[in-house]
């Protein structure tokens, strides 16, 4: 018995891994060997990669590819047509299946629409990714990133509050440091 959710015209591979409560909608492709966890949602037109990894309460927004070596980790929030890379130097007629540099991003991050996470780097527990930002490096623990190439412009609490410039300030929402 299956317990996931997945829409007629969506596309999950014997051998995919899905999780309990998971919706998985239109015109999505879910390969052999993907591991989706429970409760996430993956919107119109998502495709997971064989070997990727999408933890539980993940939510992936329209037009989103999760390609092989990307990792997801619990919570993740990713935008509309964000992308994913995950080989720098890419040839229509080269394989580069054994070049692919693994991507992860951290319980709670979000990363928003229309933004590029280039491969090989980790982004850190409650990121924030700013709509259109090209991700190029690593990105600490609750930064906020925008721009491109994509730079810290500030700190967010866990709560989605921002904390301003300096990393020990309070929350304004929920009063954390």
């Amino acid at each position: 018995m299956k317990r996931f959710w997945g829409h007629p015209t969506a596309v999950i591979d014997r051998g995919a891994r899905v999780g309990a409560g998971t919706k998985i909608w239109h015109f999505c492709h879910v390969m052999a060997g993907a591991r989706v966890g429970s409760r996430c949602v993956l919107g119109q037109n998502v495709f997971v990669a064989a070997s990727a990894v999408i933890g539980d309460g993940c939510r992936i927004q329209n037009n989103v590819s999760i390609y092989d070596g990307v990792t997801l980790a619990d919570d993740v929030f990713v935008g509309p047509s964000a992308v994913f890379t995950n080989v720098r130097n890419p040839r229509a007629a080269v394989d580069r299946m054994a070049a692919i540099e693994p991507t992860s991003v951290g319980r709670g991050a979000t990363i928003g629409a229309n933004a590029t996470i280039v491969c090989g780097a980790r982004i850190g527990e409650f990121a924030f990714v700013a709509a259109g930002a090209v991700v190029t490096r690593d990105v600490a623990p609750h930064a906020v990133m925008a721009g491109v190439p994509a730079r810290r412009t500030g700190w967010i609490c866990r709560c989605g509050g921002r904390i301003g410039r300096r990393r020990r300030e309070q929350c304004a929402v929920c009063a954390v440091r």
